[in-house]
């Protein structure tokens, strides 16, 4: 029997997300939930957790099949709930909450995928460019927002919305509501408990510098015995290039959200961007943030991952 191994502590409400529609979720033992931070690597995780859970490199529709629970503008959470009832093959649950805002089981896994602050944010700022009239209408909607007027949109200009970003972060919000967690705050809700066993975290670097080896210890979290030939072809359909190419039936609905479909919302699945757009001033600023909002075991794994600073699980502080 699953047990609640922690209600959550953090009631979290923010223009998109509510934790409360958790509330409702009945367990399985198996389950697995893949939590991040916006733009870190969730709906590339999604799809490698969906290769090893069905062991076939044949794409499917990633959002219908995995529900983003706390996400208050795709469908109401009952219908959500509905969905994940009515699965008999293994589930999988997608979440942008804090840890300390998600309920943990015992038999629930938890992978948490992190990326550096600045490829997250700038990464933000195409996916909101991107946004349709009908997503910023929902957004509006389930506000109670005027739905012609929906959320205010990103400046033009990357590097200007780093500065927004950065100015929110130094204010200790990170959006339109001070519930909202800015990115520090949140990596730190998983890093502190990162050796409990049912949680694993996971580096984007790490993915993109060895995505079977990434995959192997995924499959191994999940006790799912995947054998290596199986293991290579599955990568294969993991890769960036193989998602861009199946994009219309991993995300056939995506173009009612995001002008382009598919196309922009898997851009590009590059890091380093900012080295192009950001100032010395900036790059200090974001150093500044790291220096007094994470650890420096925290500090070294956002930025470079398990394959550049080490096993978070082992990691000192």
């Amino acid at each position: 029997m699953t047990t609640l191994l922690r209600a959550p502590t953090r009631p979290y409400h923010t223009p998109i997300m509510d934790s409360g529609r958790w509330d409702g979720y009945q367990p399985r033992a198996g389950d697995i939930v893949v939590a991040t931070f916006p733009k870190c690597g969730t709906t590339w995780t999604q799809r490698i957790v969906d290769l090893l859970i069905h062991q076939s490199p044949d794409p499917r529709p990633i959002m219908e099949t995995y529900p983003w629970l706390d996400a208050t503008f795709f469908a109401p959470v009952e219908e959500n709930l509905a969905t994940l009832e009515a699965q008999t093959h293994r589930r999988a649950i997608k979440s942008h909450l804090p840890f300390d805002s998600l309920p943990l089981f015992d038999d629930v896994k938890y992978i948490h995928v992190a990326r550096d602050g600045r490829d997250a944010a700038l990464s933000w700022h195409n996916h909101q460019q991107g946004f349709t009239e009908e997503a910023k209408r929902r957004v509006a909607v389930a506000n109670g927002w005027d739905p012609a007027s929906g959320p205010p949109p990103p400046p033009e200009n990357p590097r200007d919305h780093f500065v927004e970003w950065l100015g929110q972060a130094e204010g200790g919000g990170a959006g339109p509501t001070a519930d909202e967690l800015p990115f520090f705050e949140y990596e730190m809700t998983y890093w502190r408990e990162r050796r409990r066993p049912n949680l694993l975290l996971v580096h984007y670097a790490d993915l993109k510098a060895d995505l079977p080896g990434e995959m192997r210890r995924i499959s191994t979290f999940l006790e799912i015995d995947t054998p290596d030939d199986l293991l290579a072809k599955l990568a294969e359909a993991a890769h960036f290039e193989s998602m861009k190419s199946q994009g219309a039936k991993l995300l056939p609905k995506i173009g009612e959200m995001f002008d382009r479909g598919h196309d922009r919302f898997l851009n590009k699945g590059t890091n380093g961007r900012w080295k192009d757009v950001l100032t010395a001033d900036d790059l200090a600023r974001y150093a500044n943030l790291v220096s007094q909002r994470l650890s420096p075991a925290a500090a070294a794994w956002i930025e470079k991952g398990r394959l550049g600073a080490g096993d978070p699980f082992t990691a000192a502080d």
